[in-house]
């Protein structure tokens, strides 16, 4: 996902590799400028207001934001006693964070102690996402995490036989599937709903949240379970996908154009923390709040 997280270029699990002659450092991380107006709120007031925040970019974690102090609200870092050491960027100290009534400890850091090549953090403050009620883009509301410019979904439509079987039963065939790509996984399959048997699908309690996708749900399929999930109202960016139905090949038989699909690297997700007291209205409509 992106450039350091599930199988990006910077992340452990990378499936693709620098055409270097010498073994590049096990860690690699990347600082770069947001480029965008983001904006944090907590205790129902913004605490920070900024056009010049850093995205570092750390192996094996999403994206975070490092904001300038001066672009922080006067009075909502308290200083703590808490300081931790960073394997790559040294001393860490910890703030409280204070603003509208409320307060929340451990909520944000600040690298104190930067060697100078990591001096794009300098006198920057990152908060703690799931501490925070939430971060904005202009007045769009970003949920899961800080949005990551090297994670791209393309969707394709194709002519491609796709058939879905489970013990001898034909649970979909179509000729129309929808192939979507998104960094850092293998190609997923979507069916358009005429082209699946619904009644083979028994509707799992739960959803999960992509913060590209939207809101996922899942079934079962016999003993097959959540072998199939649908994102039945995707995002605007990936609306073509909403009401289509796609199957997990590692739990049921999946085959394009006659060969049988199999689970590949970067197809298991890797599940993520939703927001702080995230809801379901939230996640569906919050970017527009």
């Amino acid at each position: 996902m992106g450039l350091s997280w599930q199988q990006g270029p910077l992340a452990p699990g990378a499936i693709g590799r620098f055409l270097v002659p010498d073994p590049l450092p096990e860690r690699l991380l990347f600082a770069e400028p947001l480029r965008r107006r983001m904006r944090v709120r907590f205790g129902g007031v913004w605490v920070a207001d900024s056009e010049e925040v850093v995205l570092l970019h750390e192996p094996g974690r999403y994206p975070v934001a490092y904001f300038p102090l001066g672009d922080i609200t006067d009075g909502v870092l308290q200083p703590s006693e808490r300081t931790t050491q960073h394997a790559d960027l040294g001393a860490t100290t910890w703030y409280t964070v204070q603003a509208g009534g409320q307060s929340r400890s451990r909520a944000a850091w600040q690298h104190t102690e930067l060697a100078a090549h990591a001096s794009d953090l300098k006198d920057r403050v990152a908060f703690a996402w799931r501490a925070m009620d939430a971060f904005y883009e202009e007045d769009e509301r970003i949920v899961g995490h800080a949005a990551d410019s090297y994670h791209r979904i393309d969707i394709r439509q194709t002519s491609r036989h796709l058939i879905v079987r489970h013990d001898g039963r034909v649970i979909a065939d179509t000729n129309r599937p929808l192939a979507l790509y998104e960094s850092g996984f293998a190609p997923r399959w979507y069916v358009p709903r005429a082209d699946v048997d619904e009644s083979a699908l028994t509707p799992k309690p739960g959803q999960t949240f992509c913060p590209y996708k939207g809101l996922a749900s899942y079934y079962d399929i016999a003993d097959a379970h959540g072998a199939a999930w649908s994102y039945l109202d995707a995002w605007p960016e990936v609306g073509r996908v909403s009401g289509l139905v796609s199957f997990e090949p590692d739990k049921i038989e999946v085959y394009l154009d006659g060969a049988r699909l199999r689970l590949e690297p970067g197809q298991s997700v890797i599940p993520h923390g939703a927001d702080r007291d995230l809801t379901t209205d939230e996640v569906v409509n919050g970017r527009q709040r």
